[in-house]
């Protein structure tokens, strides 16, 4: 496994002032295009979570390791999304960003009371996306049993919004 983390390490390509200037963007896109990589990711993503019932995966690209984590450990596929995208949600939460604030909605209908929950994103940064879809979780009555990431962005502290909460990230930039 190093060995390929070192893969994914090597193809993650960095986007000086993406979205906004002053930000560098970590995009996985040539990493998750390695057909090698990216089974060898959500191998890894899916691995200490064999007690879950159902993958939340964040918009966008949690949707992609989401769902191959939920294929993995042969569960359902939940989704957060950004506004608007939704033709009934069933519950809200607002967070901030590094370089603004956002929404993420929950689907009705997709988690029950009592279900546990793996939440899957590809980055941590500074942790306000994976709070508010914690938010979400808890709101539909289920629990968080784990959060899994591709990358964590340490220096932006996201690891100290999640206290408490068992965190697992691959690479640590």
């Amino acid at each position: 496994m190093p060995d390929v983390l070192e893969r994914v390490r090597g193809l993650i390509r960095d986007v000086p002032d993406f979205p906004q200037p002053g930000v560098l963007f970590r995009d996985l896109s040539p990493a998750l295009a390695d057909a090698e990589v990216f089974a060898a990711v959500v191998d890894a993503l899916a691995d200490g979570h064999p007690a879950v019932d159902v993958v939340l995966g964040i918009e966008a690209r949690g949707f992609v390791l989401g769902a191959g984590v939920a294929h993995a450990l042969r569960t359902g596929m939940a989704w957060a999304r950004k506004p608007g995208k939704l033709p009934v949600v069933a519950h809200r939460a607002s967070y901030t960003l590094e370089y603004g604030t956002a929404v993420l909605e929950l689907p009705a209908d997709v988690l029950t009371h009592g279900q546990r929950v793996l939440v899957v994103d590809d980055v941590l940064a500074t942790g306000g996306t994976l709070a508010a879809a914690c938010e979400l979780v808890e709101a539909a009555g289920a629990e968080v049993a784990g959060l899994a990431v591709v990358i964590e962005l340490a220096d932006l502290g996201g690891r100290k919004q999640l206290t408490g909460r068992p965190l697992r990230a691959l690479l640590a930039l």
